[in-house]
């Protein structure tokens, strides 16, 4: 079988040094569409220097998520990667991120659930630096056709009620070179520049990275409830319901609760197509 999902957990995790400068951490935030207007303050905390400071879902590119790439060839893990789809993500912040740094990464399949048709694989990627835990990542990664094994089924979804009014709705356009721009920080994968690909992959055109919707929706919680103090955010998860195709517009819906602010996006140029769901920013 491909998957091996007890050989594949018990393997030893893998580990490398990773490093980051502020050039890296505005190279992101300007890939999420940070720094417009370009002289506001608010936008000069994500793109200048001596004003710097990171959103967490930065935790994702940092290390050009090698860890997520090296999770598909762990001990037990045989899949065509035609196969594979990212179907959510995680980031947990034990502290905020500096915006120069080094850190080791660890890596490792913290899980395999049995969903029928398909496999969940759980990749996990810790760092930590001389002053302890940074950040956990969990990307959760689809594998069609590889369910069915009798395995545990796994945690279901939050299932927010779109049909409450939520207490705020914010729309973000995205650029039509923002995906070359995003790709920059370290997913090169063609399907998201090259046109070509694209239809190969059974799209009309290039698509939007999903971890950039992802880092777009949660900087628009920051700024929106929280006063832009991105250090307030203590986790962050969604599923990704959708693609985004770059010159669209996102709807992001917000329902605020103690502590916690539930999400929903949608493409406003294609009927409120799902993007983001069961998105859930865990705050102080």
């Amino acid at each position: 079988m491909p998957i091996d999902a007890a050989k594949a957990v018990a393997a030893e995790p893998r580990t490398a040094e990773i490093s980051w400068g502020h050039k890296d951490v505005q190279l992101y935030h300007l890939g999420l569409g940070a720094g417009a207007p370009a002289t506001d303050p608010a936008e000069l905390r994500y793109t200048l220097e001596s004003r710097l400071h990171v959103l967490p879902s930065f935790a994702t590119v940092a290390g050009a998520g090698a860890g997520v790439v090296g999770g598909l060839t762990s001990p037990g893990i045989d899949v065509d990667l035609a196969a594979v789809l990212h179907g959510g993500q995680t980031v947990r912040v034990h502290r905020p991120i500096p915006a120069e740094g080094r850190a080791v990464q660890t890596s490792k399949v913290a899980a395999v659930y049995d969903k029928g048709k398909a496999a969940v694989l759980v990749l996990r990627t810790e760092a930590a630096d001389d002053e302890g835990p940074l950040w956990t990542n969990d990307a959760e990664i689809f594998v069609r056709g590889e369910g069915g094994f009798g395995g545990e089924r796994g945690p279901s979804g939050l299932h927010a009620d779109l049909a409450a009014v939520p207490n705020h709705t914010v729309e973000r356009p995205v650029r039509e070179n923002q995906a070359l721009l995003y790709r920059l920080s370290g997913d090169g994968n063609p399907l998201h520049a090259d046109p070509e690909f694209a239809r190969k992959a059974g799209f009309d055109r290039p698509i939007l990275h999903g971890l950039c919707t992802y880092g777009m929706t949660l900087k628009a919680v920051a700024d929106t409830l929280l006063g832009g103090e991105v250090t307030r955010i203590r986790s962050y998860r969604t599923r990704f319901a959708g693609v985004v195709f770059p010159g669209e517009t996102l709807r992001i819906r917000m329902w605020t609760g103690d502590g916690h602010v539930r999400v929903a996006v949608t493409a406003v140029e294609r009927d409120e197509a799902p993007v983001l769901a069961d998105t859930l920013v865990e705050h102080s």
